[in-house]
């Protein structure tokens, strides 16, 4: 039986982060098509359904991330840690937030109506702080050298760094 990636936070990561970028365009396309009548109501679904994985995934990669802190924080130091940290934890608590309006968007009349528009606006903000987020782990593994926490220099890999950057 294959075992996990190990680490395991860059290889769940990329799901929420690409959804972040698709879920701004399929909630606009779907907003249209059931205000011109192309769709029904019932085809939001499909952007419920995006959300919702989008939610879990970004809750199991911020887990995951969770239980490489120990090992990644003595080569990238704790301050440029802490900032992904929280970017993760800001992206976490907006997706959970859209997802609860993308299911809002289910009720008929003018909530749902009203509901569909802010998950809009909120999938919007989820792609900002997506970007965000994902530009402070870049940050960490290129420039603060956090993959050398798991390479092994008995085996051809490269030491930590000598030196930790700070932000």
């Amino acid at each position: 039986m294959p075992s996990l990636p190990d680490p395991l936070h860059p290889a769940l990561v990329h799901l929420p982060l690409g959804l972040a970028v698709l879920l701004p365009l399929a909630t606009l396309l779907c907003l249209a098509a059931i205000a011109r009548g192309f769709l029904p109501a019932r085809a939001w679904w499909g952007v419920v359904l995006v959300a919702a994985v989008l939610a879990a995934g970004s809750l199991a990669t911020a887990e995951a991330g969770e239980d490489q802190v120990e090992r990644v924080e003595p080569v990238v130091g704790k301050d440029a840690l802490h900032a992904h940290e929280e970017r993760g934890e800001w992206f976490v608590r907006l997706a959970i937030g859209t997802a609860v309006l993308a299911a809002t968007g289910l009720l008929g009349g003018r909530p749902g109506r009203v509901a569909r528009i802010a998950t809009l606006a909120a999938s919007v903000l989820l792609l900002a702080a997506g970007i965000r987020a994902g530009e402070s782990g870049g940050h960490l593994v290129y420039e603060h050298g956090a993959a050398n926490a798991y390479l092994d220099p008995a085996h051809g890999g490269a030491p930590p760094p000598a030196h930790v950057h700070e932000p």
